[in-house]
């Protein structure tokens, strides 16, 4: 079956999920418009649908499904897909995984648990009940930021060791940044590992990454390429300059203590002339001057 590297490449892009700005319905037409945008302008080596920049938390079971049959639609074979299945309960992650799965998916990444901060067994537990209901790849979703809980690489090895179709983990690197290192010496074999951290890009690639999960991409994917591509090529020189240049633009997604950047990512998108609308509550949009701010860089980095 390969490894997740092989299959998904270097950029996945977890694409963000458009509402409506007076109704707060989800906006598929535009969903499928940025699709397209950002498979044409080659951003991307594979897209991850309702993940966390795509929203997943605040959609119920159907929009997710729904967002499931338009990317697929819309995406057209062009590029893997990749199914955010993480939910509170084990039974709905089960019945997203089935569902993309049947849609043709190629990976399912699940989420750790979150709110009720179970222990490594039951987080084992979860990953392995999911695992056995599906037989296409799945990738382990760790972010403590936001779950409050850590996936262990301990544990990620008993995963890896006894199911075949759990083939990798994205980590969202910013909070331990050398966990990534710790997943690659525990696990020993074809596990692949994806930093899910924009700031961490190169970080990542340092420790054995195959590389990221960036929501940055959807407007400077071909700047993240070139960096890392320098990289690869062992010009580290220029991949520092780029990630220097990118650096303050990523930094600008979560100003004034944000700790999620869909709000002035959305906003971002906007300036760009994509209308994915603002995120739902309880993210509040960004504010003017978040606005002026994130639309300097766009300039900078001639997005815009």
């Amino acid at each position: 079956m390969g490894t997740l590297k092989e299959k998904l490449g270097n950029i996945i892009i977890p694409i963000v999920t458009p509402f409506d700005k007076d109704t707060g319905k989800v906006n598929l037409d535009e969903a499928a418009n940025l699709v397209n945008f950002i498979i044409e302008r080659k951003y991307c080596d594979s897209i991850a649908v309702t993940g966390t920049t795509g929203e997943f938390s605040t959609m119920n079971i159907e929009e997710r499904i729904e967002m499931y049959k338009v990317v697929k639609e819309a995406v057209a074979s062009r590029v893997p897909l990749v199914a955010g299945v993480g939910a509170a309960s084990v039974q709905d992650a089960v019945k997203l995984s089935q569902e993309a799965e049947m849609l043709g998916y190629d990976v399912a990444m699940v989420v750790a648990p979150y709110y009720c901060k179970p222990s490594q067994e039951g987080i084992y537990k979860f990953f392995a009940t999911i695992a056995k209901s599906i037989s296409i790849d799945v990738m382990l979703y760790n972010i403590p930021l936001f779950t409050g809980v850590n996936v262990e690489p301990q544990m990620v090895s008993r995963l890896f060791n006894e199911f075949e179709n759990v083939k990798g983990i994205k980590d969202e690197a910013g909070i331990n940044p050398t966990q990534m290192t710790e997943y690659v010496l525990a696990t020993q074999g074809d596990f692949t590992i994806y930093n899910g951290d924009d700031l961490m890009i190169l970080c990542g690639l340092v420790q054995g990454a195959a590389g990221v999960v960036s929501g940055g991409a959807h407007l400077i994917g071909n700047k993240i390429r070139e960096m890392i591509n320098f990289f690869k090529q062992g010009n580290n020189e220029h991949a520092l300059k780029i990630h220097q240049k990118l650096d303050p633009f990523f930094r600008a997604l979560t100003p004034n203590g944000r700790i999620n950047p869909n709000p002035v990512l959305k906003a971002a998108l906007e300036i760009a002339g994509h209308h994915v609308g603002n995120p739902r509550l309880p993210l509040d949009k960004a504010t003017e001057e978040e606005k002026e701010n994130i639309k300097k860089h766009l300039i900078r980095l001639d997005v815009i």
